[in-house]
């Protein structure tokens, strides 16, 4: 119990950490665990695990995200004279220096992505006074600490329109702090399941890991290799929209039992190189209000339970299948962006 809450969710782990816990299970990444990634360091190969970030290209994955655009910064600002341009001497007259400075207007969830903790909350009665609010991990508040972009402008065509939204707890810089390095566990789920549309709960996730010969321990941070990296590269950009939500595996977040060994497995982490980790349920026309993102609840709302999005997979899976391993260290810190609710992430993997 804190003084943000009185009633903590069924089967969270809210207090676990400390009252004022920001980093969930990314606390049982510690010393020993960095020690444990380091070990299985046997050639010194390194593996890039994102995307290029202006893929999967257009919006139709998600309508509220948008491919990055570079822009020329401008000489004294926003409001300077003119902008940097490859070729143009900006320094001074008698200067040889050619600079180019640019600018990115960045979707910070729109590629290979880590999720904060503020990303998803939900409505949860923690005060035990019979009303629900808005809530987050461990309590925080949304409006208190994570807060809302205002209004600026009339036209919300504007991307400036919403202005300064700002996550005064929970936000990416607490991973970000953290370095986020330790030992990162495959399971090659494409291998056993091609590209099928597939739920995966927790007798199949078990068969995969029974089958080879996968151990997770406590503080180990989960990779799930599907294909639909592969198959966002294949489509150049031009993304369709069928495939993109008719194809390839994710988790079951509907499996109590699968949620269950979440909770119990001690994972600090969970990546998967598809588009939200699990398969989203289809809930419009349910009577019923439940999670429309039932893992993202459990795992950032209830749990302290990272979760990596759209990260690239495939080389360092076949790699690790073909010298029969599944073990590596894996270093993954997002940008130290303070308040921001998800980072860009250009993760490695060293084997």
């Amino acid at each position: 119990m804190s003084e943000r809450w009185k009633r903590a969710p069924e089967n969270s782990n809210w207090g676990s950490f400390g009252p004022n816990d920001q980093r969930g299970r990314m606390n049982l990444v510690d010393e020993r665990k960095v020690l444990q990634g380091v070990a299985e360091v046997k050639t010194g190969k390194n593996f890039s695990l994102s995307l290029p970030l202006d893929f999967p290209g257009g919006s139709a994955l998600n309508p509220s995200r948008f491919p990055p655009r570079l822009i020329s910064a401008r000489r004294g600002g926003p409001d300077g004279p003119e902008s940097y341009v490859l070729g143009l001497d900006l320094i001074e007259p008698n200067a040889t220096d050619v600079v180019c400075d640019d600018i990115a207007i960045l979707a910070t969830q729109y590629s290979t992505q880590w999720d904060s903790f503020a990303h998803v909350g939900s409505y949860f009665d923690a005060d035990g006074d019979g009303v629900a609010e808005k809530v987050f991990y461990n309590g925080y508040r949304a409006n208190a600490d994570i807060k809302p972009a205002a209004n600026v402008g009339s036209d919300t065509s504007d991307l400036f329109a919403f202005k300064d939204p700002k996550a005064t707890a929970l936000g990416i810089e607490n991973l970000a702090m953290h370095g986020a390095q330790g030992r990162g566990v495959m399971v090659d789920l494409h291998a056993h399941h091609g590209r099928a549309r597939t739920k995966i709960g927790y007798d199949a996730l078990m068969r995969v890991m029974d089958a080879d010969k996968v151990e997770l321990e406590s503080g180990d941070m989960l990779c799930l290799h599907t294909g639909f990296a592969d198959m966002i590269l294949e489509m150049n950009r031009n993304p369709d929209p069928e495939k993109l939500h008719h194809t390839c595996t994710g988790l079951d977040g509907e499996d109590d039992k699968l949620l269950q060994w979440i909770t119990d497995s001690g994972v600090a982490a969970i990546v998967a190189d598809n588009y939200a980790v699990e398969l989203i349920p289809n809930r419009w026309m349910e009577p019923i209000r439940k999670p429309k993102l039932p893992l993202h609840a459990h795992c950032l709302f209830k749990n302290g339970i990272h979760l990596g999005e759209l990260w690239y997979l495939t080389h360092l899976a076949n790699w690790l299948r073909a010298h029969g391993r599944n073990r590596f260290l894996l270093t993954a810190p997002p940008l130290h962006l303070p308040g921001a609710v998800g980072s860009p992430v250009n993760p490695i993997a060293t084997v």
